[in-house]
């Protein structure tokens, strides 16, 4: 893969999951993932790319797992492991801390918050499609978490319907080694136009884009 350039104007910042439980000290999730995130210095790299994305005025697009509220998942025919799961220990809930934004990256006037997605990707019973065409966006930048099931997901999804891809090795995580691999070695390649490391990612977007870019 060689390194793309970014039009800052064609190019959207997809944070995904940037709430309390998945990325702070407490977090209901923040256990499972925090060897790893400290591993790839995942913090400081989000905070980068976001100062980053922002300085260059590119969009950026919160992409939100479902809250969960009283109610969930309990009648539906086909709920999957995670949605059971999220469900007994209350991931994410509505109204709780860990379903707040973790102040170091909540939204900012001018970013679009997604419509919550209820799995994995994205883009599923979402309207992250129609924003990224409104806002005239063809690259798309990934991170947040996780590697190997939201990234993934919403990455898979957003070559699907013919937006470039970028992963960012070091400004995600997963639950261990072995599923970070899977998901940037294995599959990464399959549908990512590009997999880059923060300080890759950052080079790149400081490069002034060509007129055909």
């Amino acid at each position: 893969m060689t390194t793309p350039t970014y039009n800052p104007a064609r190019t959207g910042l997809l944070f995904v999951d940037p709430y309390n439980d998945f990325l702070s000290e407490g977090g209901k999730l923040w256990p499972r993932v925090k060897e790893v995130a400290e591993q790839v210095r995942l913090i400081d790299n989000l905070k980068a790319v976001l100062e980053t994305v922002r300085a260059r005025n590119i969009q950026v697009f919160i992409v939100p797992h479902h809250r969960w509220e009283p109610g969930d998942y309990q009648r539906w025919k086909h709920p999957n492991h995670t949605q059971i799961s999220s469900g007994r220990i209350q991931f994410c809930a509505k109204g709780s801390w860990g379903g707040e934004w973790r102040p170091d990256f909540a939204p900012q006037e001018g970013d679009v918050i997604v419509k919550e997605h209820w799995a994995q990707s994205g883009f599923a019973n979402t309207d992250l499609d129609q924003q990224l065409k409104q806002h005239d966006v063809e690259k798309v930048v990934l991170i947040g978490l996780i590697a190997n099931t939201c990234i993934e997901s919403t990455g898979r999804f957003a070559m699907e319907l013919g937006y470039h891809v970028t992963l960012v090795t070091d400004a995600t995580a997963a639950f261990s080694p072995e599923m970070m691999h899977a998901a940037h070695k294995l599959n990464g390649p399959t549908y990512a136009h590009a997999i880059l490391t923060t300080a890759e990612l950052i080079a790149a977007l400081q490069t002034e884009p060509s007129a055909v870019d």
